[in-house]
Formats: C-alpha cells, sequence, structure tokens
C-alpha cells in the first residue's frame, strides 16, 4: 500500500495546519527543490502567497513528521501483509489511522513478540482453549481443559492457567482496553513522588527540594515540573510512581465490563476477568504509562525547546555597538583582570593584565595600565565580562573614573571560555593565552553580539532551562535554525564576516563559508554580488539561496548593499519608471517612497504588495541593520552584595534568562532574582515571552529573600502594589 503521495501529503500537512493546500503545495514543492526557509519566506512570496517565517518553518516541521508516519503506515502495512494476514478492514484502519498511537495499537497484535507466557502456553496446544472460554459457552472450564492434559500440560489448572496468559495477551493487545486505560490516566491519573530511600537528607540540601513530596495530575503538571522529577530520579534522589484515582469505579472493573462476553457463564466470567485484570497490571497499565511518559516528554521538551530558542533569538538579535574601540575586560581574582584593546572591527590591538581586585587591590597599577591603553588607541567603551570579580571590577572602573558610568557595559560572558579554547580561537590566536581570546570574545559581543555568538555552541551560551535534559537532536535543529533565521533576517557584510557567520547564510554551509573566506584574502573584496560566482564550488542553486542576504557595501551597484535579490532589480527598475525617477534615485528617497501607494504599485507590477512592502523598506534603509532598534542603554546596579537586599526594596535589573515559570533578573550581584509568572502582570500572560526579552531593564521589587540558600523573589512593581 502506498500512502506516501505528494497529495496524500499535502492533505495531511494542510489539515494539521490548517494552512490552504495551494500553499503547502507551493512551499513543498521549493523545499523539495533544496530552497530553504529564508529564502522562501522572504523571495517566493508570489508562489506561497506571501507566507511568513514562521509558516513557512511549520511546514518544513511538519512535512518531515507526516513523512516518517506515512512511511510508517507502508511498513506496518508490508509487515501484516508479509504475515498473511492483511484484510480490506485492517488496510483500512491504517489508511484512517491519524496518529502513531492508532497505528502501533493496530500493529500490536502482528507485531513479532519475544518468548512470552502466551507463546508458551500457545506452543502447548492451548490456543483453542482459551478461544473456548472467550466465547463463554464452557459451564464447566475445569472439565473442557482436561482434553488438553498431555505431556507438556499435566493438569487442567495448569491448562486454564495457560489459557488465561493467552486471554491475558488479548485484552493487552486490545485497542478498546488500552484507550480505555489511556483515557482513565489522562483524566485521573497523577505523578506522586517521594524520596528515595536513604536519600532524604540530601534531596533537603538539593535544588529539587520542593519535590520531595510533590504531586500533581497528568492534566495539569508543567513542562518544567514534568524535566525537573526526571532529572531528579536520574539522579536517585527521587522515586516517581504514577497514581490512578479509582475510588468509586476501578480501571479493572471497567476493563473486565467491557471484555468480558455478556452471556459468559459464572465460570468463564471469572477466569476472564482474573486475566483481564492480570493483563491490566502486568501489561496494560505499564505500557500506557510509558505511553504517557513519552508524551509529557515530547511535550516537556518542546516547551522547553521553544523558550531556548525564542532566548536565544532575542540575544542573537540584541543591539550591536557600532563605531566604539573597546577595552574588554575578563575579570579574575587571582591570575588577575585580562584586559584587550579591540577597533571597531573587532581586532586585537594590545592585551595587558590588571590586578585591581583581592588579593593584590593593585588600585594604581591597574588605573595606570588601562588609561595608557585607552589613551593610546582612543578606546570609547568597555566591555566588561560578568564572570568572577566582575562587581568588584566594575567598582573599580567607577571609583578611578576610568570611563563616563553611560560607556561602561557589562557583557554576558557565558560561553566565552568555549570559544577560547576553540580550534577557531587557536587559528586566529595562535600565540596568545585563552584568557586573552575569551577576552576578545567578550569585547566582540558589545560590538556584534551575533557576529560573536554564532561561533560558540548556542546550548553553551546559557539560557534556557534543562537543555541536558530534552531531545539533543530536537534542540540541535531547533537552535541551528534559529541561528539561520536570525543571521538572514540581519544580513551579512560578504567581505568583512567571518566563515562562522557566512556558514548560516542560507544555502551556504561551512565549506562554502571556507571558499568565500579563502577567495576574499586572495582577490580582495567583492566589488559586486555576481562575482560571488568565481568562488569555487558556489553554484547556481547556492547563489540563489544566499545571495539577498549579502550584502556589499560600497560596491559598483548600489541595490547590492540591501536585502533586494538580484532577481528583483528589474521590478525596482519598473518602480522607478513608475514613480518617474533614475533607479539610483529611489535609494534612500525616504520622502518619496513613504508616500509610495503600495497596493497601487503592486497592481501595476504584478506582484503581491508585500512583495512591494519588502522593496520599498530596503531602499529607504540601504544597508539598515534591524538590531539598531533595540538599542538598550548600559545597566547600572543600584547594589553590591546579596546582604543589602531587603523586602520592599525596589531596583532595576537586566533580565538574563526566561523560563517557562519566569524569568531570572540580573541585579547587580552574583545572585540572580526569580520573578515568577505569576508576579509579572495582573493581565493573564501565556508565557514570559510575551511581556519579557532577554536583556530588558525592569523596575522589580524584592518580596522574599531566603537566606539559607541565597535565593532572591522578586515582584513588578506593578504586582507589588
Amino acid at each position: 500500500m502506498e500512502f506516501s503521495t505528494i497529495d496524500n501529503i499535502i492533505r495531511e500537512v494542510s489539515s494539521r495546519l490548517d494552512i490552504p493546500q495551494k500553499k503547502v503545495k507551493a512551499v513543498v514543492s521549493l523545499l523539495d527543490e533544496g530552497a530553504t526557509v529564508p529564502f522562501i519566506s522572504r523571495y517566493r512570496k508570489e508562489a506561497t502567497g506571501a507566507l511568513d517565517e514562521v509558516a513557512v518553518r511549520n511546514i518544513e516541521v511538519t512535512l518531515k513528521s507526516v513523512r516518517e508516519f506515512f512511511a510508517r503506515k507502508e511498513f506496518v502495512a508490508e509487515a501484516i501483509e508479509s504475515a498473511g494476514k492483511l484484510s480490506p478492514e485492517i488496510s483500512r484502519q491504517i489508511a484512517e489511522a491519524s496518529s502513531p498511537t492508532q497505528l502501533e495499537d493496530i500493529y500490536a497484535p502482528f507485531k513479532p513478540k519475544k518468548r512470552t507466557r502466551a507463546t508458551m502456553a500457545r506452543e502447548r496446544g492451548l490456543e483453542p482453549l482459551a478461544k473456548m472460554i472467550m466465547s463463554g459457552k464452557p459451564e464447566d472450564p475445569e472439565y473442557a481443559a482436561r482434553r488438553f492434559c498431555n505431556d507438556e500440560v499435566t493438569d487442567s489448572d495448569e491448562a486454564l492457567a495457560g489459557a488465561a496468559d493467552i486471554i491475558a495477551e488479548w485484552a493487552s493487545e486490545s485497542t478498546r482496553l488500552r484507550n480505555a486505560s489511556r483515557n482513565a490516566y489522562r483524566n485521573r491519573g497523577s505523578l506522586v513522588c517521594s524520596p528515595a530511600k536513604g536519600e532524604e537528607e540530601n534531596l533537603k540540601n538539593s535544588t529539587f527540594a520542593t519535590y520531595s513530596n510533590f504531586s500533581n495530575s497528568i492534566k495539569r503538571i508543567s513542562s518544567h515540573q514534568y524535566l525537573a522529577l526526571r532529572r531528579a530520579e536520574t539522579e536517585k534522589l527521587l522515586k516517581v510512581k504514577y497514581s490512578l484515582d479509582d475510588t468509586s469505579y476501578s480501571l479493572e472493573e471497567k476493563l473486565c465490563d467491557s471484555f468480558t462476553p455478556r452471556h459468559a457463564s459464572t465460570a468463564c466470567r471469572e477466569i476472564i476477568n482474573d486475566a483481564v485484570i492480570d493483563a491490566s497490571k502486568r501489561l496494560i497499565r505499564p505500557s500506557v504509562e510509558n505511553e504517557i511518559s513519552a508524551d509529557l516528554k515530547e511535550n516537556a521538551d518542546k516547551v522547553a525547546i521553544d523558550i531556548f530558542a525564542t532566548n536565544l533569538r532575542q540575544l542573537l538579535l540584541a543591539s550591536p555597538l557600532r563605531g566604539k574601540r573597546i577595552l574588554a575586560i575578563d575579570p579574575g581574582y587571582r591570575t588577575g583582570c585580562k584586559v584587550v584593546a579591540i577597533d571597531e572591527q573587532g581586532n586585537l590591538l594590545d592585551d595587558a593584565v590588571i590586578y585591581p581586585v583581592p588579593p593584590r587591590n593593585d588600585f594604581e597599577g591597574a588605573a595606570k595600565t588601562v588609561n595608557r591603553l585607552i589613551s593610546r588607541y582612543k578606546l570609547n567603551a568597555i566591555a566588561l565580562g560578568s564572570g568572577t570579580a566582575s562587581r568588584e571590577t566594575e567598582k573599580f572602573l567607577k571609583n578611578y573614573h576610568i570611563m563616563p558610568d553611560a560607556d561602561i557595559y557589562v557583557v554576558n560572558e557565558d560561553g566565552a571560555s568555549v570559544y577560547s579554547a576553540s580550534e577557531l580561537a587557536r587559528a586566529e590566536f595562535p600565540d596568545k593565552d585563552v584568557t586573552v581570546r575569551g577576552a576578545v570574545s567578550i569585547g566582540r559581543r558589545l560590538i556584534d553580539p551575533l557576529a560573536e555568538l554564532v561561533k560558540i555552541d548556542p546550548k553553551s551560551i546559557g539560557v534556557g532551562q534543562y537543555q541536558h535534559d530534552v531531545d539533543q537532536t530536537k534542540l540541535k535543529n531547533a537552535l541551528d535554525y534559529t541561528v539561520m533565521s536570525c543571521v538572514n533576517a540581519v544580513g551579512v557584510d560578504v567581505n568583512t564576516a567571518s566563515a562562522s557567520l557566512l556558514s548560516y547564510v542560507a544555502g551556504i554551509g561551512p565549506a562554502l563559508a571556507n571558499n568565500i573566506v579563502k577567495y576574499r584574502a586572495e582577490n580582495g573584496a567583492f566589488k559586486s554580488r555576481p562575482e560571488l560566482k568565481k568562488v569555487p564550488r558556489l553554484g547556481d542553486k547556492a547563489y540563489q539561496q544566499a545571495v539577498g542576504f549579502l550584502r556589499i557595501a560600497d560596491g559598483r551597484e548600489p541595490l547590492d548593499n540591501t536585502g533586494i535579490h538580484p532577481e528583483q532589480y528589474a521590478l525596482v527598475k519598473k518602480l522607478a519608471a513608475i514613480l518617474k525617477v533614475k533607479p539610483g534615485e529611489l535609494i534612500g528617497n525616504k520622502s518619496l517612497l513613504e508616500s509610495a501607494d503600495a497596493e497601487m504599485l503592486a497592481s501595476q507590477l504584478g506582484v503581491l504588495p508585500e512583495t512591494v512592502k519588502d522593496i520599498i523598506t530596503e531602499l529607504m534603509k540601504p544597508g539598515r541593520d534591524p538590531r539598531i532598534d533595540n538599542a538598550e542603554e548600559a545597566f547600572h546596579p543600584e547594589i553590591e552584595s546579596f546582604e543589602e537586599l531587603r523586602p520592599g526594596m525596589k531596583l532595576h535589573g537586566v533580565v538574563n534568562n526566561i523560563t517557562a515559570f519566569g524569568a531570572f533578573v540580573n541585579l547587580g550581584i552574583k545572585e540572580s532574582g526569580l520573578l515568577h509568572i505569576s508576579k509579572i502582570s495582573r493581565k493573564r500572560i501565556n508565557t514570559v515571552s510575551d511581556v519579557l526579552r532577554l536583556g530588558q531593564q525592569i523596575e522589580v521589587v524584592v518580596i522574599d529573600i531566603d537566606h539559607t540558600r541565597h535565593r532572591i523573589s522578586l515582584a513588578t512593581s506593578e504586582m507589588a502594589n
């Protein structure tokens, strides 16, 4: 049976996403031709009916899932057919199965089995007895069982026990009973926790202490709670069990009533009921609990991965600090603070070590060194790493008036050590210490967060939660896509970008990125987009996908410094003709472009209004960096230590992590405060990222302080009043 026809696939994707089949078909066709999501959503609006990037990405992900599901349907049908058991009814059931669970229930009776109690009973010839009992007719099953006694079955009790094992297996394979059990667990089931034997004290002192006597219904348990339970169980601190509210009408009673023939004799009914109860406890319940665990894990993973990806997007799209020459500092106590001077492009100019913190407290020497670097290289901003000794180093900088407070930025340094020890960093700075490389990375993050963070495994950046507990393949795919999406949304200067940054441009990848950098080094800067075709192995398809996201400033063609694809240059000429100006006079002509009627122009040009709007936006601000719109001022803490905190205190902080249950806020001290989702707004919010973003400065109120565990509970000013 063939399920994976293109029509079936498109119909299923369309149904799941509620997107018209015509649009789905266009996207699927483009994806199958090798087009990328950023390219399709930006430059194929005419084909897709202007589907945005989110919709196109959803189609890509759902398409993969549907193809895998249909391939499984074909495997199941072929397996049952090979066993000689594929009937028209089973074929219909496979075709109509709408979920993997339904499909596996259909396959269960035919799936090759391990050697079970039921298998051994069949080998001893007891299946006819099991069928006889299931018919419900024998008034005396024990008498009927004597006919099945032989060298392998010593007496009627053994025969009945074997028949009961076969009936139990039938019951366990019953879709009706499995669905009833699933419904019972989903509606009345709970997860109940208790400390693992001998681990009470360890649990009490762990981050999972609040879960020591935790219970919650399966319907209500949140993603972060479930992932926390799994980790605590993995660390052998907790025992987690499923519990079912069976007080009024037990699951086993319901299954027996559903499976046992109504006309069965009393004796047959008793045997069948016992077999069903055995099947429920030994086979169905454990299987359903495993299913529910898998579903809870899949859903929890999805929430955690979505939050991680959202956080990563916000971090990557943080505003760059253009045109600044940076004094970057990687702070430390015993080994001192590594200081580097870097220019506007992030090139290393000089490095030094200062000791303005304990144990040396060499304030004068440190001030002399940094002032010399600032003066010599005309540095005008400071990037200070957020790690160990950051607070003390910041205090030194301000006390000695090294630079105005507004020009001192505390930069999140998570992952900087990963980059500094990488092969990429060693190749760039072979004769420099890892701490110098780390300081360079901190400074570059301030100049251009996106360009620097793409060099680091996203999992090392430190946003999100439980990233090591979720499905690693799905996490990597989601984060890689997020990085690619951000890089293409911003655009890349092909003459200055690193190979790491170029590798995330649609259609490029690591090998072509290295070829571009090598060609640039050997031949000088690219003067036009078509010149990219001279790069070895950069063929027509890669050029088509990538070129719209690559920028060339000061090249031969001004449009090469925009997000307008070369395919659309002819459209720009037609647009200029309609507006009665030369094409070159359109670029930067804000007054003319703002007054243009996109709907009317689209009608005259024969394209969608969205296409015209994209072109007008690019023409108004050639070379525009959309991240500039997100610029934040430097954050200046109001406290210096945990001990200064008091309930009711109003403070300014910066959101440095967002989770399913709230946001962590940097207050300028070692400990971040937790702003629980219930303490953010009086209005109902679905997710924290609906109202907060990473790097956002907010005013918070301290509502509780746990001095033992150094935990800080916060609320917004709105919720504290």
